[in-house]
């Protein structure tokens, strides 16, 4: 049995500490904030409010499944889904769109905005059903080490079927002309990291994921999903530690041999940190045995930083769902202000998570539970000016689509964004979703999972593979997981 430290327990961090904490590793996690989950933590107010910090979309919920299946469970067990019906509200400048959770009910919908768009969302879900199968079963699975990995068979059999090398918006438009369709199918990539001009035509699985697996909701939020996956590591023996930040890795001999935290060095096996990758390498490893120089991630496309308000709301809200996007605005000219003229958005386009809409433990009696985000560039500058100019806009616009006054109703009030990023996190720029998911930056071309130098520290989380977003953590955490169970048996031969 090997000694091994996780530094970091976001779902990366939970996912790679139950994998070898099950395998007989004893496993032990290191984490700097008070609680679990990353940026998928909770928190509570005296009130009674119950706030998912970051993720509020469950989509790929048999991502999930497998996670749990692996260790002999089964999602149930730990906590309740709900199928979001609608999945969510889109909000134009004249009218606004219920997306059904009913895929027939879905056809419908697009076909009453253009003739004929019905059999081309059958025939766009048929191309995006294949990806999502290939891409989430085979692609993300691979550890990124070599291009030798992608010598399989039906990978190269399917390789111009899932259109790596295309581009996702034109691949919309060949199938929709109508500005809300083309819209509504290009609003998921907003979060991987890149303009849709530039993201991979691979990535309208996303859009299998989202209008044909549905959109779930976790009984009691996110929270729930990392209180179930801290259970997995537990119940195998895994170690966690809160309010215990990893000062520095120690290395003699050409290894790792351990951290030291809170000026204490503990030794290790070996170590993975699915902390920021940037963080790591900058800040806890001697040059010398750091991956990339700090030219490399300046090169890096990242995905946005979010500026969002936790609100509590002293009444209930009738013209709300659980998901709304406002796109009143133009997204090509919000994504050209996050990725290619950075700059606090003239017209920005949000979201709103109404989760009280769905669960009644999130908020007191008769309050709604309010999450409003609004994609940003990474490195801004931020300022609790900027935070309440938006903050303005937004609410402007919530009011205006509800029919109602809010903000007089507001009982709790939290603003959330870049200083906010790095100093939880120690996010590089205070990216919030992590490296952007563009062609350069797809697969191999990811900062390697392993240390070239140290061959017992290995990377999670969303800067390396499989990429950004919860599904892909939990593979990422499994990924390495495997990796370094091979590393240890190569090293006792």
């Amino acid at each position: 049995m090997s000694k091994i430290a996780v530094i970091g327990s976001g779902f990366s961090g939970l996912s790679a500490a139950a994998y070898l904490s099950a395998a007989g590793h004893e496993t032990h996690v290191f984490e700097k904030n008070e609680t679990a989950g990353g940026r998928a933590r909770q928190f509570e107010t005296e009130s009674g409010y119950v706030f998912d910090m970051g993720p509020s979309w469950y989509w790929m919920p048999d991502i999930f499944e497998n996670f749990f299946a692996d260790f002999g469970h089964k999602v149930s067990e730990f906590y309740v889904l709900h199928l979001l019906n609608p999945s969510f509200d889109v909000i134009f400048k004249d009218d606004m769109i219920s997306v059904p959770e009913n895929f027939i009910e879905l056809c419908a919908l697009f076909e009453s905005l253009e003739k004929g768009s019905a059999l081309q969302l059958e025939n766009f879900m048929e191309e995006a059903r294949f990806k999502y199968e290939v891409g989430m079963k085979k692609m993300v699975q691979k550890p990124g080490l070599s291009l030798t990995e992608f010598v399989d068979f039906d990978l190269m059999k399917n390789a111009v079927r899932l259109q790596v090398f295309s581009s996702f918006s034109k691949h919309v438009k060949k199938y929709f002309s109508h500005p809300k369709l083309i819209a509504l199918m290009e609003f998921p990539v907003l979060f991987l990291g890149a303009m849709p001009q530039e993201m991979p035509a691979m990535y309208s699985l996303m859009n299998y994921a989202g209008l044909k697996l549905g959109t779930w909701y976790p009984q009691g939020g996110f929270g729930k999903v990392v209180d179930a996956m801290m259970r997995i590591g537990r119940n195998s023996g895994a170690q966690f530690y809160f309010s215990s930040p990893v000062e520095k890795i120690n290395v003699e001999a050409n290894r790792a041999a351990g951290i030291t935290v809170q000026g204490k060095e503990i030794h290790f096996d070996a170590i993975i940190a699915s902390a920021d990758y940037h963080h790591v390498e900058k800040d806890l490893l001697p040059e010398i045995f750091r991956n990339y120089k700090e030219s490399y991630w300046e090169k890096k496309t990242f995905a946005p930083s979010c500026l969002i308000f936790y609100l509590g709301i002293r009444k209930k809200i009738k013209k709300l769902q659980h998901h709304t996007l406002f796109f009143e605005e133009d997204l090509y000219q919000h994504s050209l202000e996050i990725y290619k003229n950075p700059r606090w958005p003239q017209k920005p386009l949000f979201y709103v998570c109404c989760p009280s809409k769905t669960d009644k433990s999130v908020a007191p009696e008769g309050h709604e539970n309010l999450f409003m985000l609004m994609p940003i560039a990474s490195g801004l500058e931020d300022a609790e000016e900027f935070r309440e100019t938006y903050f303005r806009i937004m609410m402007t616009r919530l009011e205006k689509q509800v029919g109602e006054p809010v903000e007089i109703f507001i009982d709790f009030k939290r603003s959330y964004c870049v200083k906010d990023f790095i100093s939880d996190y120690n996010s590089y720029e205070g990216n919030a979703y992590g490296l952007a998911n563009t062609l350069r930056q797809t697969a191999n071309l990811k900062p390697k999972i392993g240390n070239k130098k140290l061959s017992n520290l290995f990377y999670a989380g969303q800067l390396t593979v499989p990429g950004p977003g919860v599904p892909p953590s939990l593979i990422s955490g499994k990924i390495v997981a495997q990796q370094i169970i091979k590393q240890l048996k190569k090293n006792k031969r």
